[in-house]
């Protein structure tokens, strides 16, 4: 049946974009395959796909690994940091910190379901997922029960590039109104150098003879960086 020249037809319809067949075969890949055999840039156009669904999300994933470097520094990279490569606003920034914040999610629970001793590789890696890439300094505290189990993680302070300011009588305060009966701290160096400032040091022992005068265990003190992590007390200051 002809149309009578003032509408379209069927015939008509707008072409499906470019694109639409490069995404559906992405993701039958990951539905088959899993995100191991994904690059990171295909991983990172899934996520987009959620964020952008009209647009071709390959070269802004691309844009991104250039600037951020890898999967994991793209969805860990800081909002204000995400926003300012093209094309990438409000909706890819939600999109990758959702991401971040699943990961965080997922370590936090492991190491909540077990004594956090003898749970130790799911501790640091749960420390390293939460602190290792921040970009100013995070001091943490993990406040223990008398079976080593999770209380509550809580972020005590964030810093400066350089500089967290701790108090240990705030700290030891704070245990006591939870009832712990230790304590792990974490902090995290931006520099990418997990080695322990004489600062550091100073203050992890004032934190330990403090929590020790009222009866709560200092176990130790970690430090999260990109090159690893260190332990307070495998390098024997605890």
């Amino acid at each position: 049946m002809a149309n009578d020249g003032d509408g379209a037809g069927k015939d008509d319809a707008p072409a499906k974009p470019h694109f639409a067949g490069h995404r559906q075969r992405l993701k039958e890949r990951f539905l088959k395959s899993g995100g191991d055999q994904l690059p990171d840039y295909e991983l990172l156009e899934l996520l987009l796909f959620q964020a952008l669904p009209r647009r071709d999300v390959k070269p802004l994933a691309k844009d991104l690994l250039a600037r951020f470097g890898s999967f994991a520094g793209v969805v860990s990279a800081e909002p204000a940091l995400i926003r300012g490569v093209p094309g990438a606003g409000e909706a890819v920034v939600v999109a990758l910190k959702t991401v971040a914040a699943a990961a965080e999610r997922m370590a936090r629970d492991e190491v909540a379901q077990a004594p956090v001793l003898g749970n130790w590789d799911k501790l640091v890696r749960y420390c390293r997922t939460a602190m290792s890439r921040e970009t100013t300094e995070h001091f943490r505290v993990l406040f223990l029960n008398r079976k080593n189990v999770l209380i509550s993680d809580e972020v005590q302070w964030r810093g400066t590039i350089d500089h967290t300011p701790l108090y240990p009588r705030e700290v030891v305060k704070r245990a006591l109104e939870l009832g712990a009966a230790a304590l792990i701290m974490v902090h995290n160096h931006p520099s990418g150098d997990p080695t322990p400032s004489q600062a550091d040091i100073d203050m992890t022992q004032q934190v330990a003879d403090a929590a020790k005068s009222m009866g709560i265990l200092l176990h130790d003190h970690l430090i999260m960086a990109k090159s690893g992590h260190t332990s307070f007390r495998d390098l024997g200051y605890l």
